[in-house]
């Protein structure tokens, strides 16, 4: 609604007036003269704010803001709508989502409505940062890619026959040269050699073997060719996303190889204080990815929705939530020197996951919160998901403001944004106590109690002091297999597996380290951190240390940011010495788009039955999705991972045995070359500096060349292509019509999974690779595609041919039908064992409703609409577990799938079911939230359920059959 003087807070509209800017309206939140917005947390602040700027009697009512007001005694039960500033997407998630508001043009012009309509209401940013792999590394001893124009459909070659990338030259000279080099390729002293004693500790230009012609290649052709790769891969998505920026009004995509999803938000999407229809109001945003919690580092109230809730946001639904509890998290103490941000946070994501605070929002404050720098803050914001609050937040104060002053703020900007916050009440002065809100509960955390830790070697929140680290790694051999155990039998644990790799004889032996990865996503805005990894590199090389040329290293910032400073503070060729050379900039390891490991490695750990361990500075690191061969995988910090790669094992006592010997013989300890605070403090104050941020800025909005240059279509209706194997129309508007039908019961359906407790997001829709032998794989090859065609799930989100295929289609599915892992259930009819898809596809033939039976925790994990969107399309009605994850709840919420959950003390083994019962439930016409549902059994058993609809808002959306439904009803009305 217009802000006129009919909006029912006018009369708090106030002028914000200096001699050093121009007036700013605003609304004031001191106006209210209510005490209790004195005693809100800062971030329920902000969710009033918006809730009274945006008050317009229909989304969001004066009844919202009264609740707000009224957090004390309405959280947990008082349910609000928010209207954030903006909305975030990444690729993966983003092209769900852009297909779908394609797709909804194409149904609402069969209908005869102008499919100009449809057009995102909220400001959103999509960032192409997730399609990147890794092809070339160090080594580059995995067979050659084969690039392919989809268009044509056959493979690009050199005409000896080798697969060559589309500019590159065949007549004898590396493909891996930039164009326009002549002559063969040069060759440098190869940091490949076996691991040992240095003969020198000059840095030269690391080799890189060119995999069409095996001759070394410069360095920063590792880039380079992984970039060309990626944007000949994906060729015919990015035409996809240019189309989108130019039909599309209120969207901005940022292209390919320029920055991470989060690093563009943290350095240039950022605003602290967002200007529009004449107001100046707190930025605010939902992304499609569960680590959009970053940004709360910097006082930016953001949290991670679903690709399906994105989409309503963006068509001018608010997000409906339940008043959350906030707790205070507390920091005390002095932190330890050895201490980084990742032990800070890998210490509070296990203090907090302890204390039970799922679903609710934290917010940090105490001395302890000013020795924290902004990086710091973002860092340990980025990693609430993984202790499974909504928030993370740390209000700005005055370490943010000279973050901005020192980055992407003018000084005009910086006198506003300081002025707007203190006038209401959101600016944190840590010196007066006065003003303290009034949180849920409080939680304190010493900092000075926190030693170095990694954690794995399957879940985040095991936590495991360096010092205890081998210790730990052998119980977990001799623990069963479950969440932190192999089960490895005595007489095994010794085994050691020979094996030749470039000429040089090498052993594996359980806890050998195969992958180390300095990642992007949760440490490369931290400059202290990864300058710290390349300052233990450079004393590392100093002193003589290698790391083993078959462990496949590394470094995939997010942001040109890092390249620049670890290149300026001239720690880079140090790194590179050791293998952690810059690969692109993307998400790339933690999503599973690792190369593969030499081949002799993988017979190795085959042959032995080993556990493998990859060291990666990222945020996931769940079995088998670095590699399937690699069992145990430990987050670590940069620092740390660069050490277990020198060490070449998890395996050890970094605090009493030595990392390696030096030129002189002399064993080397992690003290020996752990650099100083001091150190690194100094690094980073005299590298970090504003003229990297703005030539960041500068490079974003400038675009790339392949970029600007790639066509696309300029039609209002996207032309699809049927022959295209990544962009294809989804059927869920198939039957759109404008009555809305009453919810009808499911009668006799049968299970098509019996899971166990915390089945993840990557289990229900895998991101990585796709399995030559899964579902997908075969119907990529009746398209005449080749398995290094297939390319990643993550990549053909926008095929819902393809997703559906890969739903269930983990190797690591637990399906109690069938008693063994795999994407494999119980056709029950039948009796036969099939694929997941193929026995949902029968059912679907026969005409049999679905449903799920899980345990705890379904659909935690990473944010991923196709985890809902996939059964939908599979036929699935409804889940019934212990628990859900509150994203994917949503989800299913969100494409009419019903999330039911057992009574309390309640679960399928309790109510003896055997998973092979049909099941009838009963839907009446007038559902209301959280109503108790009967489930009855054809083996004559009956019990209740809870349909977890939280809301009136989540019940229409079932009622409409889905989010995305009621969306396009809503325009044809």
């Amino acid at each position: 609604m217009a802000l006129t003087q009919k909006h029912p807070f006018c009369h708090l509209i106030d002028t914000l007036r200096s001699e050093q800017y121009e007036e700013r309206r605003y609304f004031n939140l001191q106006k209210l003269s209510d005490v209790r917005y004195e005693k809100l947390p800062f971030c329920m602040r902000v969710l009033l704010e918006s809730a009274i700027r945006k008050c317009d009697g229909l989304y969001i009512k004066t009844d919202d803001v009264s609740s707000i007001l009224d957090w004390q005694t309405q959280q947990n039960q008082a349910e609000v709508a928010f209207s954030p500033a903006r909305v975030l997407l990444q690729d993966f998630t983003g092209i769900p989502a852009m297909v779908d508001l394609a797709a909804m043009r194409d149904a609402l012009a069969k209908q005869g409505v102008d499919p100009n309509l449809v057009n995102p209401r909220c400001p959103t940013d999509l960032i192409v940062d997730h399609s990147l792999q890794i092809d070339y590394s160090k080594c580059a001893i995995q067979s050659p890619p084969t690039p392919t124009d989809e268009s044509h459909g056959a493979a690009v070659r050199s005409p000896a026959g080798r697969p060559s990338p589309r500019g590159s030259s065949s007549s004898g000279h590396c493909a891996g040269q930039r164009p326009g080099h002549q002559g063969s390729c040069s060759k440098s002293s190869c940091s490949d050699a076996p691991s040992g004693r240095s003969a020198a500790v000059q840095i030269e230009n690391t080799p890189l073997l060119c995999p069409f012609h095996l001759q070394p290649v410069s360095e920063p052709e590792t880039m380079i060719r992984n970039q060309e790769m990626e944007l000949i891969r994906n060729k015919e998505r990015l035409q996809f996303f240019k189309w989108c920026s130019k039909a599309f009004k209120n969207i901005n995509v940022v292209p390919p190889d320029i920055n991470a999803v989060h690093q563009v938000n943290l350095e240039y999407l950022c605003q602290v204080v967002q200007e529009g229809e004449g107001f100046i109001y707190p930025d605010s945003v939902v992304g499609t990815d569960s680590h959009t919690t970053m940004i709360n580092g910097l006082g930016i109230l953001g949290w991670g929705v679903g690709g399906i809730e994105s989409e309503a946001v963006m068509l001018g639904q608010p997000v409906s939530l339940t008043l959350p509890q906030v707790v205070g998290c507390k920091l005390v103490g002095t932190i330890n020197p050895l201490a980084t941000s990742i032990d800070i946070v890998l210490g509070i994501t296990k203090h907090l996951r302890q204390a039970g605070i799922g679903g609710k929002f934290v917010e940090f404050f105490g001395p302890g919160v000013q020795q924290l720098s902004t990086p710091d803050r973002t860092t340990i914001a980025n990693m609430c998901p993984e202790y499974n609050a909504t928030v993370s937040f740390f209000p700005v104060d005055d370490v943010t403001l000279q973050h901005f002053k020192n980055t992407i703020c003018s000084e005009e900007k910086l006198v506003v944004l300081e002025d707007y916050l203190k006038a209401i009440k959101l600016f944190r002065s840590y010196g007066d106590q006065s003003d303290e809100p009034q949180y849920s509960e409080v939680i304190e955390m010493n900092l000075s109690s926190i030693v170095p830790h990694v954690s794995g070697p399957k879940r985040p929140q095991d936590r495991v002091a360096v010092t205890c680290m081998k210790e730990d790694f052998i119980n977990c051999l001799n623990e069963k297999v479950g969440f932190k155990g192999f089960h490895i039998s005595k007489e095994k644990q010794a085994t050691q597996v020979p094996f030749l790799h470039k000429g040089a004889e090498y052993n594996l032996a359980h806890g050998s380290v195969v992958i180390a990865a300095v990642i992007s996503c949760t440490n490369n805005c931290n400059p202290s951190v990864m300058l710290a990894a390349g300052l233990l590199a450079k004393k590392a090389v100093e002193a003589g240390l290698t790391v083993k040329p078959y462990i496949r290293t590394n470094l995939v910032p997010g942001s040109g940011t890092v390249t620049h400073y670890l290149n300026t503070s001239g720690v880079l060729p140090y790194l590179r010495k050791l293998g952690f050379e810059v690969v692109g900039y993307g998400c790339a390891t933690c999503v599973g788009n690792t190369a593969p490991l030499p081949e002799s490695v993988v017979d190795a750990i085959k042959q032995g039955d080993l556990v493998a361990c990859g060291v990666l500075s990222g945020n996931r690191h769940l079995e088998g999705r670095l590699c399937d061969c690699v069992r145990a995988n430990y987050l670590a910090s940069p620092p740390l991972v660069v050490a277990y790669a020198i060490a070449g094992t998890v395996s050890i006592n970094l605090e009493t045995e030595p990392l390696g010997v030096n030129l002189e013989g002399k064993d080397v300890y992690l003290r020996d070359i752990w650099p100083s605070k001091e150190e690194v403090n100094h690094t980073e104050e005299n590298i970090v500096i504003a003229s990297m941020f703005k030539e960041l800025r500068s490079r974003m909005e400038k675009g790339s060349t392949f970029w600007n240059r790639l066509e696309s279509a300029e039609s209002a209706l996207f032309p699809w292509d049927p022959k295209s194997t990544y962009i294809r129309c989804p059927s869920f508007f198939s039957k759109l019509s404008k009555e809305v039908c009453t919810p009808q019961s499911i009668e006799g359906a049968y299970p098509l999974l019996f899971l166990g407790d915390k089945v993840t997001t990557d289990h229900i829709s895998p991101a990585g690779s796709i399995a030559r032998v899964s579902a997908a794989a075969k119907y990529l090859q009746s398209k005449r595609l080749t398995p290094r065609e297939f390319n990643s799930y993550g990549a053909r989100r926008g095929n819902d041919d393809v997703m559906t295929r890969g739903t269930f289609a983990s190797i690591k599915l637990q399906n109690r039908l069938i008693g063994k892992t795999g994407p494999k259930t119980l056709h029950i009819p039948s009796g036969q064992m099939l694929d997941v898809f193929e026995a949902a596809e029968r059912y679907q033939r026969d005409g049999v409703p679905l449903i799920i039976l899980a345990g705890k925790e379904y659909g935690s994990g990473s944010s991923r609409d196709w985890a809902a969107k996939g059964p939908y399309l599979m036929g699935v009605r409804a889940v019934i577990a212990e628990s859900f994850e509150k994203i994917h709840r949503n989800h299913l919420v969100g494409m009419g799938i019903a999330p039911l959950q057992f009574l309390p003390g309640q679960n399928a083994d309790s109510l003896e079911l055997y998973g092979k019962e049909r099941f009838t439930i009963n839907l009446p016409q007038e559902l209301t939230p959280r109503q108790q549902l009967t489930v009855k059994t054809s083996t004559g058993k009956s019990f209740s359920v809870t349909a977890l609809f939280e809301n009136d808002m989540d019940v229409a959306f079932f009622r409409h059959g889905g989010i995305l439904k009621y969306v396009a009803r809503s325009l044809l009305l």
